[in-house]
């Protein structure tokens, strides 16, 4: 496969006043010129899917930050187990939910913050910027012994402005 994030569609669905709903898989090799690819495809699919406007741009903001973090960390820590990532955007109504699998089953534990280190603080800012928005995250295994790391935030109603 080449370095480009190709979104698998799954399914999607016109919703007035909204974004498009549906769900989108974009597998990826376990390198770290991944992590800047599938930030720019979720981007892109989130900007079709109609999260272009002001009203979006924290989420986006967000959802993207939250996809480098977890693509980052997958590609770091799990690609001698792992050959592939694959992120998962989920447009439902009213969320918005990105995820990460891969093959290493270690369950990441969010670090404490430590002035000592110049790293390993990605899960918890995704767990901070995740509880900010309003949204939850959590880790779970996958049947085949490996784990995804997963954020679900809100969709910001149509009333809100900024």
């Amino acid at each position: 496969m080449s370095g480009a994030a190709k979104a698998e569609p799954r399914r999607g669905d016109r919703r007035r006043g909204g974004p498009v709903e549906g769900v989108w898989r974009f597998p990826v090799p376990a390198t770290e010129a991944s992590v800047p690819v599938t930030r720019h495809a979720v981007r892109d699919r989130l900007l079709t899917q109609g999260m272009a406007g002001v009203r979006y741009q924290e989420l986006v903001d967000d959802l993207l930050l939250i996809v480098s973090e977890l693509v980052g960390n997958a590609v770091t820590h799990a690609a001698e187990l792992t050959p592939e990532v694959t992120t998962e955007l989920a447009v439902r109504r009213g969320w918005v939910r990105v995820s990460v699998e891969d093959g290493d089953p270690y369950r990441p534990k969010a670090l404490e913050t430590d002035t000592g280190r110049t790293g390993g603080r990605g899960l918890l800012l995704v767990k901070s910027v995740t509880l900010q928005a309003g949204g939850v995250c959590d880790v779970e295994r996958t049947g085949e012994g490996g784990k995804v790391i997963w954020a679900s935030l809100p969709i910001p109603p149509e009333d809100a402005t900024d």
